[in-house]
């Protein structure tokens, strides 16, 4: 049986909505961090999949056109309420990252913060991410993945057990997630917790 669903994921992120923040915001830094990397402009439009709460909407300038998706309603509601206080132009809808219900290239911004190793099927998520994409258009992943040149240890493997049943599948390869893509990889940083949370930022070159 499959434990990491879209049915899951909508049950267990409802349950942890009132208390996401608490522990998002360890990671505030990096989020920061990841998005001032993109160097967004005014007028650019810029497409958060599993946007959660709203926080990144916290570190974008004023002026972009932000279309934030999530699966699960209740953190689109949040992510609403938290721009009704910020005043970005935002549109806001419940829709699944491994399936948008958007036409190629109209991005010039993706933005996949602690998604790629929650959604069931990441290489869904990361094409989906690289058809939005206009030529030359940038993502970023800020996530927790297998370190680069490592084999995912048998204790990584027994712990994940929990963690993807909880929260978040600990032991995802970026560096095969790619190879499903033509996206070419701008930098790749160590952020948090000694590296096992990357900043990754990406390109689309036609």
């Amino acid at each position: 049986m499959r434990i990491n669903t879209n049915a899951w994921n909508k049950l267990r992120y409802t349950l942890y909505a009132p208390g996401y923040d608490i522990a998002a915001r360890i990671l505030d830094g990096s989020r920061k961090k990841s998005i001032d990397s993109l160097a967004i402009a005014p007028g650019n439009k810029v497409l958060i999949i599993g946007a959660g709460t709203g926080l990144d909407l916290e570190h974008l300038p004023v002026g972009c056109d932000i279309t934030a998706t999530d699966i699960t309603p209740k953190m689109i509601e949040l992510t609403k309420k938290r721009n009704a206080k910020i005043g970005h132009k935002l549109t806001a809808l419940v829709m699944d990252g491994q399936n948008l219900d958007f036409p190629d290239e109209c991005y010039d911004i993706v933005i996949l913060h602690l998604i790629v190793s929650v959604i069931p099927n990441p290489i869904a998520c990361i094409q989906e991410a690289e058809r939005l994409l206009k030529s030359g258009g940038q993502a970023v992943v800020f996530d927790k993945f297998v370190r680069k040149n490592t084999q995912i240890s048998r204790l990584r493997k027994t712990v994940n057990l929990f963690t993807n049943l909880m929260f978040s599948d600990i032991s995802r390869s970026f560096e095969k997630i790619i190879t499903h893509t033509k996206l070419s990889v701008i930098s790749d940083i160590d952020a948090n917790f000694k590296g096992n949370f990357r900043i990754i930022k990406l390109i689309k070159i036609d």
